[in-house]
């Protein structure tokens, strides 16, 4: 493989992925679009529950109940209901998800020290989020308890008992609980991988179908430099939006990069290697742009959305769609990722993933250029 051929190939690929504003379109526009729609939209935490309530009580100890709540930055109440079916109405219009139904008499039964129940209506159409919304509720309803319980015991003149046992949670790695910090380092993983996957697809098939490969087949440009030749520009557009990923990650969406930038970027770009040499197979193969984008949407793009973890947790998935994702590159880049991000940890826990990577980067590439043949038909 020579040097001089190689660089002549990449210079020529860089000429045209300058002069065609589709192809920086592609390479750097739509990852930035993907960055803020899915960094601004994307989020797992439930909080301003939209919340209805229905106090028949209408006391001073069920408006301290209810403040106990609006009060919450997990909820945020949003309607007076005064019967049944407008709290049905609410929920079918999606208005709110969560109702309380404060009984007759809530005060007086406190005062007697009698246990008094609350009804709580919730929708789940979405169980997660009902799930969620109903152990915040739970958790509001047994602090306003505890505290009436400590005003009895006090009145009473009696100590309350000291729990023998008491948890005390430390969180580790992700202290303010954001889920963004969590979403927003595989979302590098899923952005990487449709600039990669999608750009390098096009190449040759581009070539066969505008009817330049015939040329490129008369010089004397080997499979290898022709193909790393190609790659080449790519991988600096990749580069270019990892780049542009940590910055606007630290800048605008506040995600600390708690690991080593410097073990983060060959790791990423390893990751961007697997990606180009699997999308430059893909092109090899169908020798048409639209087969070619058809099939790295396919088994590049679905795969990282869906297979890699970066939203849906792998250990849920049903066992053979647990072993299929062991073969999606985006898993074990995406596990780097939070590593390093969130854990700041080191090659010595990462470096399965790099080596499957190496592998998966190398096999990938080697069945490329035995599939390239210099030759028509």
């Amino acid at each position: 493989m020579k040097l001089h051929r190689l660089i002549a190939v990449a210079r020529k690929e860089s000429l045209h992925v300058l002069r065609d504003p589709r192809s920086l379109m592609l390479g750097i526009g739509i990852p930035l679009i993907l960055l803020f729609l899915f960094g601004y939209a994307l989020t797992l935490d439930v909080d301003r529950v939209p919340l209805a309530v229905w106090d028949q009580s209408a006391s001073h100890q069920s408006r301290d109940y209810i403040s106990r709540f609006s009060g919450s930055r997990y909820f945020s109440v949003v309607q007076q209901a005064g019967t049944y079916q407008s709290i049905e109405r609410a929920i079918d219009r999606r208005e709110i998800l969560l109702a309380l139904v404060i009984p007759p008499g809530f005060d007086r039964q406190l005062s007697q020290k009698k246990p008094v129940p609350v009804q709580m209506i919730l929708d789940g159409s979405d169980p997660t989020t009902a799930t969620i919304a109903a152990g915040y509720a739970e958790a509001v309803s047994a602090a306003f308890s505890r505290e009436i319980l400590l005003k009895q015991l006090h009145r009473n003149g009696l100590v309350p008992r000291i729990p023998q046992l008491e948890l005390v949670p430390r969180v580790w790695f992700n202290t303010d609980m954001v889920s963004r910090n969590f979403i927003f380092p595989g979302l590098i993983a899923v952005v990487m991988m449709i600039m990669a996957a999608i750009l390098t697809s096009l190449s040759m098939a581009r070539e066969w179908e505008t009817g330049t490969m015939e040329q490129l087949m008369a010089t004397p440009v080997t499979a290898p430099e022709l193909i790393f030749g190609k790659l080449a520009p790519y991988l600096a557009v990749g580069i270019l939006d990892l780049l542009l990923c940590i910055i606007i990650g630290e800048l605008v969406f506040s995600v600390p990069l708690r690991g080593s930038l410097w073990l983060l970027a060959p790791l990423a770009i390893l990751f961007l290697f697997c990606a180009l040499a699997l999308g430059m197979l893909i092109s090899i193969i169908a020798k048409n742009q639209l087969l070619a984008s058809q099939l790295a949407i396919i088994t590049t793009v679905l795969p990282a959305f869906l297979l890699s973890g970066f939203i849906f947790p792998i250990e849920n998935m049903p066992l053979p769609i647990q072993t299929v994702t062991r073969i999606v590159t985006a898993r074990y880049f995406v596990t780097i990722l939070r590593g390093i991000y969130l854990k700041d940890v080191g090659l010595s826990v990462l470096w399965p993933q790099a080596l499957f990577l190496a592998v998966f980067g190398t096999l990938v590439m080697t069945v490329a250029v035995r599939k390239f043949r210099k030759k028509i038909g």
